[in-house]
């Protein structure tokens, strides 16, 4: 019986360093992620609409987000029911997610997202302003 006399210590020993590394294991909170628009202002018409995700705390792109909710339109200028189509498109820089949009009028428009990080709970939302210029 003396041989096995620290087999509890030991499970308990583990259960410990489990845990304390399964915390250490989280990434961050979805509140540390945001969208930031490329470029704030594009140009009426056909235009490409450019936004890095970033993790807040350390400024680094957010690379392989599964963004399941976009919306663009004209809330800015009070005309929320304003709405054009937006899809995504492919892009070449991590982090940064591209979208083709048909942008009808000059005035400020709303891009509003819903985007999914790997490895994290919850939704990352965004509601970004631009100006669609002549």
């Amino acid at each position: 019986m003396k041989k096995y006399a620290f087999a509890p210590a030991f499970r308990a020993a583990l259960i410990a360093v489990s845990l304390a590394s399964s915390a250490t294991l989280a990434r961050a909170d979805i509140k540390d992620y945001e969208f930031q628009l490329v470029d704030k202002t594009v140009k009426k018409g056909d235009a490409t609409i450019s936004v890095r995700l970033v993790h807040k705390p350390d400024g680094k792109p957010v690379p392989d987000a599964v963004i399941f909710a976009k919306r663009l339109d004209m809330a800015p200028d009070g005309m929320e029911t304003m709405k054009t189509s937006i899809e995504a498109m492919p892009s070449t820089e991590p982090g940064v997610y591209k979208f083709k949009a048909a942008i009808t009028m000059e005035g400020g428009w709303q891009l509003s997202l819903g985007a999914k990080v790997q490895g994290e709970t919850g939704t990352v939302e965004s509601k970004l302003v631009l100006k669609a210029a002549p």
